[in-house]
């Protein structure tokens, strides 16, 4: 029998006494009942237990003092039945009842296997399955589930009792809640990071077999609790956690806000990539929660060894490597090298050395022009965030946003970012017939974190920039799900004449209801619709069905990523209006840029021949590698 079982009010003087092998609590020791009254130090002994093993002329009245004792103690006490097929429960008490949610009528005739519901793969189900046929007690910590299908987990003791004869007639046990102790996660009842080491270091890994060690994060986590809210973010957290239950793992932590590890026993250290895509792969189908139904994404570093003497050397090794993918395009499974380590080394120096990096001047703004796909014109610019570090070099944005949002830093760099782009778009504009629209992209945390209309009403205060030369660019997942504090700010920003554009339309959390509820004035369809439009009728499709929209709504629809001149050509066909890309221009620093607009003309054919990139300034090479944007 593979279950939680519990302990019986006793029916004669025989019946073994147990107690949880708990943290903090005395634990009875284990004894052969034909040797006498247990000895030791007890966390729950009567002080006259002994008379329950020796004939008493009240002995009635003591054993239902007994019983009356053990429907009143806090722990869960169950019985079950060895002799019977199946091993049915024979009996439970109150406590069992208040923890697990089932009443003793529910319990009583089922095997306590249902506790387990159909999470059957814990390291820990092999020891009561080993104490079960060994003839012995055993204590151990596993998660067990409620009636309501909540998660807790269970410190559980399991005592056989023998009859005169030797043998096994019942197994009895005590089970204690300790979803809340120290060690564990309180929100989902995994392991913590603390009871994650504590459990690594217990590990006993046979010589032949190895460890894998796995880093899961859920990406983009921080857009689900500002969009959705922390209530579903809370829930997401659970919904992969019971997924993550499933598997064979010996370990399983939730170890940060949006981080999971999972460790594995492996016979072939080969096997390690297969097993993390199948981990992979069990992530992968939609999560449906109470109010949204999302599917996410994961990025994910391993490493594989030994424990040794040393179980935070792995953890540390699988962090590096979940850095190492979390900073490559698409989010790959990577395995720990010894670069990694560096790179990590690199982060924190990152970290330290954002926080001057506006006072030291490095950061700059490139731009790339945005172009009428009709007539050529130049109709506007995104500025692209760069960091002319003094010993990494020129670091695109996926190198350190991550970790300006993290520090906080993000709030300074996006205040620096709007006003010089302000200060660019009132130096352009100034005496142009035509102004062209200078888009700035805004993080989630800036827009949540500080009263973005009283800050743009100050920046245009202070620049002299009209308002209707700014746009705002946003991601989708700012929207979830319609809250009225984001829907206020963006009716204020459009009062003043400010244009809001959400990036990357298609990648998120898409609901076109966004496109009829907000007064948004553009939408950009990603670089990943673009690339191979020629030869994917699905993918044209969906631009056609995003441009169509947009042209009914009166919403601007740019297309990113127009690097051939076969991909402007379906892009005109199917009705976009604007686009930008390196077929017209990379990203361009602000000398580049200003020649780029006094002396081109932008059209197609000379787009289609190359000729506007052959006059530029002759410094701008060294600024226009092809960085992440």
């Amino acid at each position: 029998m593979i279950a939680l079982l519990s302990a019986q009010r006793p029916t004669g003087p025989e019946f073994s006494t147990v107690s949880a092998a708990i943290p903090g609590r005395a634990v009875a020791h284990d004894r052969d009942d034909s040797k006498g009254p247990p000895q030791g130090d007890f966390g729950f002994r009567p002080k006259q237990w002994e008379c329950l093993n020796r004939p008493s002329d009240d002995s009635d009245s003591i054993l239902a003092a007994y019983g009356l004792a053990l429907d009143h103690v806090g722990d869960g006490l169950v019985v079950a039945d060895m002799r019977q097929r199946g091993h049915p429960i024979v009996k439970v008490n109150a406590a069992f009842e208040a923890i697990t949610g089932y009443t003793a009528a529910e319990a009583i005739g089922k095997n306590c296997r249902y506790l387990q519901g159909s999470d059957r793969l814990q390291p820990e189900i092999a020891e009561i399955r080993a104490a079960l046929t060994e003839g012995r007690a055993c204590s151990v910590t596993l998660r067990n589930y409620k009636r309501d299908g909540t998660m807790f987990r269970n410190a559980l003791r399991l005592v056989p009792h023998r009859d005169a004869s030797g043998q096994i007639t019942h197994c009895a046990g005590l089970i204690r809640d300790v979803t809340y102790a120290s060690g564990v996660d309180r929100l989902t009842g995994l392991l913590d990071r603390y009871g994650l080491l504590d459990r690594l270091a217990s590990i006993s890994v046979p010589a032949e077999f190895v460890v894998l060690l796995l880093k899961l994060d859920i990406m983009r986590f921080h857009d689900v609790n500002n969009g959705f809210g922390y209530d579903i973010g809370d829930a997401l957290l659970r919904a992969v956690a019971g997924r993550l239950a499933t598997l064979p793992s010996v370990a399983l932590a939730r170890v940060g806000t949006n981080s999971f590890t999972l460790a594995f026993e492996l016979g072939d250290a080969k096997r390690a990539a297969d097993l993390v895509d199948d981990v992979l792969n069990l992530l992968q189908p939609r999560f449906t929660l109470p109010g949204a139904a999302m599917t996410t994404q994961f990025s994910a570093g391993y490493t594989v060894g030994s424990i040794g003497s040393d179980p935070l050397q792995l953890v540390r090794q699988a962090a590096a490597a979940l850095q190492r993918s979390k900073a490559m395009a698409s989010h790959p499974p990577h395995r720990f090298a010894a670069a990694d380590e560096r790179d990590a080394s690199n982060r924190i120096r990152l970290a330290n050395d954002l926080q001057a990096a506006i006072p030291n001047e490095e950061l700059l703004l490139h731009y790339q022009p945005q172009v009428d796909l009709h007539s050529g014109n130049i109709v506007g610019a995104e500025a692209l965030l760069r960091w002319n570090h003094g010993v990494f070099g020129l670091q695109s944005p996926s190198r350190f946003i991550s970790v300006a949002e993290e520090t906080g830093a993000i709030l300074d760099i996006g205040a620096w970012a709007l006003r010089t782009v302000a200060k660019q778009a009132m130096r352009i504009n100034d005496g142009r017939r035509t102004p062209i629209r200078f888009s700035c992209n805004v993080s989630v945390l800036e827009f949540t974190r500080r009263d973005m209309v009283a800050f743009v009403e100050q920046v245009v205060a202070e620049t002299g920039c009209r308002p209707e030369w700014l746009t705002l660019e946003l991601t989708e997942s700012l929207m979830m799900p319609e809250p009225a504090e984001v829907l206020r700010v963006f009716r204020e920003l459009r009062g003043l004449g400010v244009e809001i554009s959400i990036d990357d339309f298609g990648t998120g959390y898409s609901n076109l209801r966004y496109l009829e509820r907000f007064p948004l004035t553009e939408i950009k369809i990603d670089r990943s619709f673009v690339r191979d439009v020629v030869h994917s009728p699905a993918k044209q499709v969906i631009v056609e069905s995003i441009i169509k929209l947009g042209g009914v709504l009166d919403i601007r629809v740019v297309a990113e990523g127009i690097e051939t001149d076969a991909e402007l050509s379906v892009m005109t066909s199917l009705g976009c209006s604007v686009g930008q890309g390196y077929l017209y221009s990379p990203p361009l620093d602000t000398t580049a840029f200003d020649a780029f607009i006094k002396y081109h003309a932008i059209s197609r054919d000379q787009a289609q021949h190359g000729g506007l990139l052959t006059m530029l300034n002759d410094n701008r090479a060294s600024h226009t590698a092809r960085l992440p944007e």
